[in-house]
């Protein structure tokens, strides 16, 4: 009787499946993968043979690291002061920096700036676009006015040509608007995908590090608003940068995400205006509004973007409710924090007429305010509009409140005060030791919500009209 036998299968390779985002690997195909939670990632590549790498000859003999000349990796300055800052004084030889930000936020408008204000007879800047045509970057030129006789212009979307155009005019500054519409005939895909934008980022980084030539690199965002692509293209690059704006508002934020030879704590502040993108040295002008007698509902509060500290003005209006479910209606403040100050307020600061009333709140300038420092000025601006009487015009508000109604201490208090002080303002309600404060200015200190209340005037509060006044 014949007897069966297994024939095994071990000299035939079994394919492989990896994700080009993390690089999680499994032996069946995924349609997500459960590493990184990315969808559409897991590609099939063959088994890798085993392989040993000998050691070869050395581009160069290692030295002790005091002994590594430093003075090639010198930043050179772009000529737009604000985006220096956040690039730690300008731009290293070399170096490749990614910025990213949502479509029409001015991306191509502040690098055509920094790309005529850079280029120089010594320093030639290639700027190089692949989602207009030549003509329509010169017709923006004209109007920002960033026409220079060592800025090059050129119109590309393959690599070769590209690479082409570095051997040609040989720059100190690459400027590739955007790395997403580059691509290699090399490579398959279209232009945008993983594959190719992780080619194209390659070979420029490359050519960037041999050259000793700055590369800046326009990226998109997804509509969460992260930077689209494999997020191996981040870690790739030297300096991650994020254009953030309102489009609606005059001002942009330029943060810094990763930066290798600097800080990623330093804010840009620009204005985009029908003649260009200009830097603001002193922003906090865009968040307060200049009136001659105080409003109720209006607080003002020092905010930190990074370490540069800003002035910015929260708003509140509370009117009667017409429908069973009162309106909360929020403009660059966290719903979430307004609502936790209400609560506050009802329950801790006994004012009871938020609860069926109507409320908006809001900020000046177009400015997102987040972080927790913020909540003193957002309770009060609250508990302004509920008893219509204006706080004082010279006062700021700076500090954390608690579910118990606490206030607390917030990082940087010295800087915001120093900065309030600059601005013109004398008065200041801070939490419990507050630290050196500026000469000529007075400082309240409150432990909570009770004791910043009582810095609410009496004597001005607005009576309510009677209901026989009203039908006369």
């Amino acid at each position: 009787m014949a007897t069966r036998t297994k024939t095994g299968n071990t000299g035939k390779q079994r394919p492989s499946y990896r994700c080009t985002e993390c690089g999680w690997q499994t032996a069946k195909w995924l349609g997500r993968c459960p590493e990184c939670q990315a969808w559409g990632t897991v590609e099939e590549y063959g088994v890798p043979a085993v392989r040993t790498t000998a050691p070869g000859r050395v581009t160069s003999s290692a030295l002790p690291i005091g002994e590594v000349d430093g003075r090639q990796a010198t930043a050179r300055s772009t000529g737009v002061p604000e985006f220096d800052r956040v690039l730690g004084g300008g731009l290293v030889p070399g170096a490749v920096a990614l910025l990213a930000g949502e479509p029409g936020v001015g991306k191509s408008t502040l690098l055509l700036d920094v790309a005529a204000k850079s280029a120089s007879e010594e320093h030639r800047t290639l700027y190089v676009t692949g989602e207009e045509s030549a003509s329509q970057v010169r017709l923006r030129a004209d109007r920002i006015k960033a026409i220079d006789d060592h800025l090059y212009l050129a119109a590309e979307t393959d690599l070769a040509a590209v690479l082409g155009h570095l051997d040609a005019v040989k720059p100190s500054l690459l400027i590739l608007d955007s790395v997403q519409t580059i691509a290699s005939p090399e490579i398959d895909g279209a232009p945008g995908g993983m594959a190719q934008v992780r080619e194209v980022a390659g070979a420029l980084i490359r050519a960037s590090k041999e050259r000793g030539m700055s590369t800046l690199l326009v990226g998109h965002v997804t509509k969460d608003g992260a930077i689209a692509g494999p997020r191996l293209l981040e870690h790739l690059v030297d300096v991650v940068l994020s254009f953030e704006g309102d489009r609606h508002a005059r001002l942009r934020l330029v943060r810094g995400v990763k930066n290798r030879y600097g800080t990623t704590d330093e804010v840009g502040c620009f204005e985009l205006h029908d003649e260009g993108i200009t830097g603001l040295t002193d922003p906090s002008g865009l968040f307060l509004t200049r009136r001659a007698e105080a409003v109720p509902g209006t607080c003002l509060t020092v905010t930190l973007e990074g370490r540069r500290p800003l002035v910015a003005e929260v708003q509140a209006l509370t009117v009667d409710s017409q429908i069973p479910s009162p309106r909360r209606t929020t403009s660059g403040l966290e719903t979430s924090r307004v609502s936790m100050m209400l609560a506050v307020l009802e329950q801790r600061g006994r004012i009871t007429a938020l609860g069926k009333r109507d409320i908006y709140s809001a900020t000046v300038g177009g400015v997102k305010l987040s972080e927790p420092a913020a909540d003193l000025a957002i309770a009060l601006a609250l508990a302004s509009a509920a008893s219509d009487t204006p706080l004082p015009k010279n006062l700021v508000a700076i500090g954390e409140v608690g579910l118990a109604g606490e206030v607390r201490r917030v990082t940087g208090v010295q800087r915001r005060l120093s900065e309030a002080h600059r601005l013109g303002f004398t008065h200041a309600l801070v939490p419990a030791d507050p630290g050196k404060v500026p000469p000529g200015m007075k400082v309240i200190e409150v432990a909570d919500m009770g004791d910043a209340l009582r810095a609410l005037p009496t004597s001005r509060r607005r009576e309510a009209p009677r209901k026989d006044e009203d039908r006369r």
